[in-house]
């Protein structure tokens, strides 16, 4: 039953020009089940509180729904912040005016709706002037990742999000939105201001933003969205880690931690980007911004230890489309880029994606005061098509630029140092680069002070040994018994296991040091990855002998359905043999809508093999979907295996994504790709793939290397290899005139 508090709040409203004051009685309302929510909301006036009771609220299809007034809003608050939990099948929509939620924790299940939070309860009804503040939303993602829905998706006007955490969103769909589907919510001066924006991992296709204000379909509408003071840790997800689609937006005093991506530009002219900081500590692909559109300004942004090129670069000001369509790329006009630094940023890249549809270089646009410091000697400019529509003047330099833009470029010696903000400037003054005056948001002062701040992925090996015996029983008690990041170690022995391992966290299993540890199995896969489940193997030997007399058994798998965590999978110092009881009998097979991280085959002898080494091909519609991101294979040997090592599928021609990434290195391959049933008959295949490496391998009697670049430009290297008794590498631009893009060099043989 609904209970009333006695404690009455007054909310009092001052008129100083007539010197009168008047107050109001605010009243809290504790519930503690839904139908008591719902009777309460119905009494609510300007200033009245509902105060959820601790506990776990499951399943709930909450509307906060009210007219609450300026200095006296209605609240929907938690009991205890951080202490009220909406699992399960659970949303929030909030409609009315001057409207307040805060202190909620949403995890452990995901949302029926679009959205998890809603600023709307439908098309009609909208909120304004309501403020959503210090809420939690960890992996609440519906467990099919191809399900696109919002973690929050703002509508109406003066609208504020702040003070939240927002991390591990892992299904499609922007975490937040803003929404300009209506007039009601266009030029709608929200506010998006310290949140905490945590961990996304890689999405592995187009849809994993964080932040997208407005569509393509609205972009010529102004938003004037204020995104300011938020902290973007890793936010992985895509190319795009903020997209700007609407214009006169401002983001402002804003960190990127190793965040994979730029804050685009992608639709939508006259937006501002001003004292950004991006730090990318030379991880991989972390990028800064990318300019698009007309009238963009780019002032006093602080970039470093930025590694991202092309889409994805330190710096990008892009082709455009002439007369383009409202969803392509908008030519880019008078754009202002001016005293920003770019510390050790190996790619500011201009011209970005000139093709022969992408043929309008940028015009009327100015680079001016700006400070570019490398550490090495190579510069960072690349052109891709006529610049002389920017202007460059007063940049100051350490290290060379082309020819076009030297007028415009001061090259001189810099010596840095930090400054008390942390960050690095010229020794001597410079009215080049950021200004002193720029101030470094800390992390702490972001999201909310009760929930912490944790990276999710738990490492291998760093957790407890567990020392068993080789028995299978002793196995899978220690599997089921142990915590992610644990260490299975088997002592000496010869075993046959009957059963599949089901492997749901980080773990690793090896042999003792010096023991040799020999495995066979009697179902379809000793291995099962399940959700979230990452394995590593080492020191084993592994045989396929006792297998059932079936095709398409194998090793290690996913489950073959309904992944929507990454994982990871590495094996090392191994030996595996006698896969060939019958056909296609594979050593790892992904399941469809799996994704790994990244998968590492080290130092393993592979012989008789009457399958693919690696099967990573079962994303066929071409939606640029695929199933690893990094996959390294070195020192290794193989042969006698019928199919490929190695079939790596991205199709399409989506450009969101900057894998799949393949290494091939050290590897000596012998009577490899050649069975009736391998179609089309390869070594290695590679469809997609946007970064290849194939380094110093031999090749002996085996079916070709085949690659089939399909979109952007992708970066395929075949160097210092030994190709014997096997065709050259068959290399196809199946959406580029030839010739092929790949470098071939110091191969013998072809």
């Amino acid at each position: 039953m609904m209970t009333r508090l006695s404690t009455r709040l007054f909310a009092c409203s001052f008129t100083l020009l007539s010197l009168s004051v008047s107050c109001a009685s605010a009243k809290d309302y504790v519930v503690g089940n839904i139908e008591q929510y719902r009777n309460a909301l119905s009494t609510l006036s300007p200033g009245d509180a509902v105060v959820l009771q601790n506990g776990v609220w499951e399943d709930v299809d909450m509307l906060f729904k009210g007219q609450g007034e300026s200095g006296a809003p209605i609240t929907l608050k938690a009991q205890t912040a951080g202490e009220v939990i909406f699992s399960g099948e659970s949303s929030l929509r909030l409609a009315g005016q001057h409207l307040v939620v805060r202190d909620l924790v949403f995890k452990d299940g995901y949302s029926p709706r679009s959205a998890v939070v809603e600023f709307r309860e439908n098309d009609d009804n909208l909120a304004f002037h309501s403020r959503v503040t210090n809420i939690v939303i960890d992996n609440y993602s519906n467990p099919d990742k191809q399900e696109s829905d919002y973690w929050v998706a703002m509508y109406g006007q003066h609208n504020r999000l702040d003070h939240s955490h927002f991390a591990g969103k892992t299904n499609k769909g922007v975490t937040v939105a803003v929404r300009l589907t209506s007039a009601d919510s266009q030029q709608n001066q929200h506010k998006i201001d310290h949140n905490y924006f945590g961990y996304r991992p890689i999405f592995g296709s187009n849809g994993g933003e964080t932040l997208r204000i407005g569509t393509s379909h609205h972009s010529l509408t102004d938003s004037l969205t204020v995104v300011e003071n938020n902290y973007f840790d890793r936010t992985n997800g895509e190319v795009e880690i903020i997209s700007v689609k609407s214009g006169k937006n401002t983001l402002r005093g804003n960190v990127f931690h190793e965040a994979r991506g730029t804050l685009t530009l992608r639709h939508g002219n006259n937006n501002l980007i001003e004292n950004n900081i991006f730090i990318g500590n030379k991880q991989d692909h972390t990028g800064g911004i990318r300019v698009i559109n007309k009238g963009q300004t780019v002032r006093n942004n602080y970039l470093q230890g930025l590694t991202g090129y092309r889409f994805g670069s330190g710096f990008a000001i892009m082709n455009g489309v002439p007369d383009s369509p409202i969803n392509r790329y908008h030519q880019v006009e008078n754009a202002t880029v001016t005293n920003n630094s770019f510390i050790n940023v190996e790619h500011i890249q201009l011209a970005v994606g000139s093709d022969q549809e992408r043929s309008a270089p940028p015009a009327s646009s100015t680079f001016a005061n700006n400070l570019i410091v490398n550490d090495t000697s190579v510069g960072p400019f690349t052109l891709f098509d006529d610049v002389s529509g920017i202007t460059f003047d007063g940049n100051t330099a350490n290290v060379d630029v082309p020819a076009p833009l030297k007028d415009g470029v001061n090259i001189q010696s810099v010596s840095l140092e930090q400054h008390s903000n942390g960050l690095l400037y010229p020794k001597t003054e410079t009215s080049t680069g950021v200004s002193r005056e720029l101030t470094v948001l800390d992390k702490r002062d972001t999201g909310v002070p009760w929930y912490p701040k944790t990276f999710p992925v738990v490492a291998f090996d760093s957790a407890d040994t567990v020392r068993v015996n080789a028995s299978y029983s002793a196995i899978e008690r220690a599997i089921e018994a142990a915590s992610a990041g644990d260490i299975i170690e088997i002592q000496a022995g010869d075993l046959t296991i009957p059963s599949v391992l089901y492997i749901d966290k980080p773990l690793t299993i090896r042999s003792v040091k010096g023991a040799t540890v020999s495995l066979a199995f009697e179902r379809s896969t000793l291995f099962e990855i399940k959700d979230g489940g990452s394995l590593k193997l080492e020191g084993l030997h592994i045989s396929g002998a006792k297998s059932p007399d079936t095709h398409s058994n194998s090793v290690v798998r996913t489950q073959k359905w309904g992944m929507s965590s990454n994982y990871r999978f590495e094996v090392y110092n191994s030996l595996i043999t006698d896969l060939n009881v019958n056909h296609s009998f594979q050593f790892f097979t992904s399941g469809k809508g799996a994704f790994a991280d990244r998968i590492i085959i080290d130092n393993i002898a592979f012989s008789d093999v009457s399958g693919d080494i690696l099967k990573l091909d079962k994303e066929h519609e071409d939606l640029g979907i695929y199933n690893a991101e990094y996959v390294t294979l070195t020192s290794n040997q193989f042969t006698n295996i019928t199919g490929a090592i190695t079939r790596l599928y991205r199709g399409g021609t989506d450009e969101s994504t900057f894998g799949p990434h393949f290494i091939l290195k050290n590897n000596t391959l012998r009577d490899v790709g050649q069975g009736k049933r391998t179609t089309p008959s390869a070594s290695v295949l590679l469809h997609g793939v946007q970064v290849a490496s194939l380094a110093n391998n031999t090749f002996e009697n085996c079916a070709p290397v085949i690659v089939n670049h399909t979109v952007g430009e992708p970066q395929t290297r075949i160097i210092a290899n030994q190709f014997t008794d096997t065709p050259s590498p068959q290399i196809t631009e199946l959406n580029a005139a030839p010739p092929h893009t790949a470098t071939l060099r110091d191969n013998k043989g072809i």
